[in-house]
């Protein structure tokens, strides 16, 4: 008997959840039918330890394409009868991504007539959002609503039944969050939830029922099959524990493996097959998707499905349909209509990738047996990171037909790490086919530009000193815990930009700290922050506008704006916008600024630079902007100059500045309050528009520990001593070779490799990066230079009151470095958040 034989004859005997309900003591109960359809596996989520697999939905286990499909068209029929043919007509089919965007499509299917759309992370420029909403439990949480049509999901009392598709129901949380979003803007008498399965307790099905009663609108329920989890008390620990666990015993033996395992045969062949999908056709339904295309999709099925057969290898007999992630409907009707193509010689299976990290273990009772690891290769809105597929290894495919969008048929897609290179080294044949992405034609409006918020309204700082090109998000619950945060990032599951860090207040030894470090410093700020003005003044002058990079930048922006009025009687307008690494600058905030002001005379501002990794971006965001035609699009480039100017210049990375000493700058020890009491910048696509600025919150309630007014007083207060100095020193730096060394990303990159870390973006070098670390991150260890005297000591205090080691070490660039904890978990601290030595 082949293996494979015996892997399938073990599936009747055993269930794919045993093994997570023998460690964990999780209990799946209910109807015949559930354990057929539901597994169990374990997945890297913060919120919530275990998954439900779906043995019918086409997401981790490949199944065939006639199952998954009629599964969904199935539930669609049952929705019809229950509505009635004519309601069934007019109903609208709404579908969640990224796992049950087939599912839904299918259940729109069902219904004959009904129009289709399902919700997406991926923001599409152009193209106006008519709504979102959060998935709380789930690795990446927000939703956004795009269709074509903004009346598709138009309400009233005359208003078409709303159909709600997802793949299980576990709460109901995600349905009852869509729902009371699109009630709000657009109220309708009637909704049905389909799902295949539904998981609540009676306590969320009382409050379901609580729900339609609050709203006066009819809710309805359509699934395949009921049951419940039960969860043992400290299952999310233990699930961790055990994931962690599992990763570290599966990484020795794959080293194991690799020491003496000789080359294998050449990976597959990549062959890309022209599909001629119909021009009139979305790809899904990302932006709607109607009856008319419904029907030129069916007509062009059959010969799509024939180019794809004659493509593959005459051998060819167990083949894998794989899509990609929320692309899951148009290579599963490509994987029924292969099924009829091929006949009943071929056994045609049908997956899709995902964002989503599960455990992989090769075991009869676990649901995920393997995994392959590529990165993303779409672009994606929230940043790098690494994509999945499941089952696919080892499961004996002769040949694989990977399905994506346009848009992911990208070079990261080809690379020596990426998706098809993985699946070459598993198949004996891999066909690529690209389905054109669509984008609907946008309707041009010009776009009306928000206008700066200044204080009382937004910020302490006096309304004259700053407008801050961004908007009050002040009301909305944007703050998670470090170590949550941390294990998001480092996981790729989220951007840095996306959440904002609990804004904790120091100790009062701390302020006290700060306080001494401000009187001991002032002097040597005031210099730092004359000699770059008058450095802007003399190359950029006469009436250059500053723009400081929100947040450490701003407070630098308004002390260089008071120096040129206390020296020259110059009133220097200044505004403070948005960088965000990995995701370059707020495009409507250089709008904004090119409407009111020559680009040519923006100055930007920085406070210091580390390993230089936002000079690099804000020059290649610039570049960007200017290559796009600038605000006009078309209208040629604004003039932006990318060069920053910042206080301090440790990494030498930058032309203009005041010093290139490392030193503390006391607006570096603290958060909001020595910076107008504003929160470090926001970005995520659910908040953020295509004509949005990027957000912020204003932290009023923290007025009482409010430092910003005294850090300006104790610098300025100090203007006219330092002004020969500064004098002098301009003069020097004027005539000076100022060209950037790039020393400390040489540096940086050396300690990456030599701390085996490996990865550039967690080592923060300078006091200013390192306090940062230590305030806002999972730091690991502290370099601190040999010999560094008073303006590390509060890294000292603070390192000691987290609990991490400070390493004295020669041949530094800067004062210090901060390490931030890598591969983290949060079983890397303590249950005081301190570190845990040797993790």
């Amino acid at each position: 008997m082949s293996g494979r034989a015996r892997r399938e004859e073990a599936v009747d005997v055993v269930w794919s959840g045993d093994w997570v309900a023998e460690r964990l003591g999780v209990a799946l109960e209910g109807d015949g039918e559930l354990h057929e359809l539901l597994g169990l596996a374990l997945r890297r989520n913060p919120k919530r330890a275990h998954l439900l697999v779906s043995n019918v939905l086409g997401k981790h286990v490949p199944q065939k394409p006639s199952v998954v499909y009629g599964a969904g068209y199935g539930l669609g029929e049952r929705v019809r009868a229950l509505l009635g043919a004519e309601e069934a007509r007019r109903a609208v089919v709404l579908g969640y991504a990224e796992t049950a965007t087939g599912l839904g499509h299918a259940v729109a299917d069902g219904l004959r007539d009904a129009p289709y759309l399902h919700s997406t992370r991926r923001p599409v420029a152009g193209v106006a959002q008519a709504g979102g909403f959060e998935e709380a439990h789930s690795h990446a949480t927000s939703h956004l609503l795009l269709p074509e049509d903004p009346e598709l999901l138009a309400g009233g009392a005359e208003a078409s039944t709303l159909v709600l598709v997802d793949d299980e129901f576990s709460t109901g949380n995600t349905v009852l969050n869509t729902i009371r979003a699109l009630h709000e803007a657009h109220p309708r008498e009637r909704y049905v939830i389909v799902a295949l399965v539904d998981m609540r307790s009676p306590a969320d099905r009382d409050r379901l029922t609580a729900f339609a009663a609050e709203i006066g609108a009819r809710v309805d329920l359509v699934t395949r099959s009921s049951g419940t989890v039960t969860l043992p008390e400290g299952v999310l620990e233990r699930g961790q524990a055990l994931v962690a666990d599992q990763e570290a015993e599966q990484a020795g033996r794959a080293d194991e493996a690799a020491a003496g395992v000789a080359p294998g045969p050449a990976p597959a062949p990549v062959t890309r097959v022209a599909l001629d999908w119909p021009a009139e056709v979305p790809d899904g339904g990302r932006h709607g998707f109607i009856p008319a295309h419904r029907a030129a999709l069916e007509a062009a099925l059959p010969g799509m499905a024939e180019r794809i057969a004659g493509a593959l290898d005459s051998d060819v007999r167990r083949v894998l349909v794989l899509g990609f992630e929320e692309l899951m409907y148009a290579p599963l009707r490509l994987g029924t209509a292969l099924e009829a193509a091929m006949g009943s010689g071929a056994e045609i299976r049908y997956s899709t990738t995902t964002r989503s990290p599960v455990l992989a273990v090769d075991d009869p009772g676990y649901a995920i047996r393997t995994r392959l690891v590529f990165p993303a290769h779409d672009d994606p809105a929230d940043g790098p990171g690494d994509r999945y597929a499941y089952n696919v290894a080892g499961a004996g495919f002769d040949a694989v037909v990977a399905v994506v969008d346009s848009t992911a048929d990208t070079p990261e897609l080809h690379a020596p790490d990426g998706l098809l290179a993985r699946l070459a080294a598993h198949t004996g044949q891999v066909l690529l086919a690209v389905v054109p992405s669509y984008t609907p034609t946008p309707v041009q409006e010009p776009a009306v530009l928000p206008e700066p918020l200044r204080g009382p309204d937004f910020s302490s700082y006096a309304p004259e000193d700053v407008g801050w090109l961004l908007q009050d998000l002040s009301d909305t619950e944007l703050e998670a815990p470090t170590e949550e945060r941390e294990e998001a990032i480092q996981s790729g599951g989220a951007h840095y930009a996306e959440s904002l860090p609990v804004e904790y207040q120091p100790s009062a030894e701390y302020q006290a700290l700060f306080a001494a470090a401000l009187d001991a410093s002032a002097a040597r700020i005031a210099r730092a922050v004359g000699t770059v003005t008058e450095t802007v003044l003399a190359e950029r002058g006469p009436r250059p506008v500053l723009v400081s990079l929100a947040r450490a930048g701003t407070p630098v922006g308004v002390l260089m704006r008071h120096w040129a009025r206390h020296r020259h009687g110059l009133d220097l307008p200044h505004y403070a916008l948005s960088i965000v690494r990995g995701r370059g600058i707020d495009a409507t905030a250089l709008r904004w600024l090119a409407a009111h002001h020559d680009p040519a005379d923006v100055v930007f501002v920085d406070g210091w630079t580390g390993k230089g990794a936002i000079t690099r971006e804000l020059a290649a965001a610039i570049e960007e902007f200017e290559a796009s035609g600038g605000p006009g699009g078309s209208a040629g480039p604004a003039g932006f100059d990318p060069e920053i100017a910042v206080l301090a210049d440790p990494g030498g990375c930058v032309r203009t500045y005041g010093t290139r000493e490392d030193f503390l700058i006391p607006s570096a020890c603290l958060n909001s309050t020595v910076s107008g009491l504003i929160s470090r910048t926001v970005l995520r696509a659910d908040l953020v528009g295509p004509d949005d600025f990027h957000g912020a919150k204003f932290y009023r309630e923290l007025a009482g520990s409010d430092v910003s007014g005294d850090f300006l007083a104790a610098v300025t207060a100090r203007f006219d001593e330092v002004a020969d100095q500064v004098d002098a020193e301009t003069k020097e730096l004027l005539a000076a070779d100022r060209a950037p060394t790039w020393e400390g990303w040489a540096a940086v990159e050396r300690i990456s490799e030599e701390y085996g870390i490996h990865d550039v973006n967690l080592v923060k070098p300078g006091v200013g990066e390192t306090t940062r670390v230590l305030l806002r991150r999972v730091p690991w260890k502290i370099l601190a230079k040999r010999g560094a005297g008073t303006d590390l000591t509060h890294i000292r205090l603070l390192a000691e009151q987290r609990g991490v080691p400070v390493e004295e070490v020669d041949d530094l660039p800067y004062s210090c470095v901060g390490l931030i904890h890598p591969r983290f978990t949060r079983g890397a601290t303590g249950a005081d958040g301190k570190a845990v030595q040797g993790a």
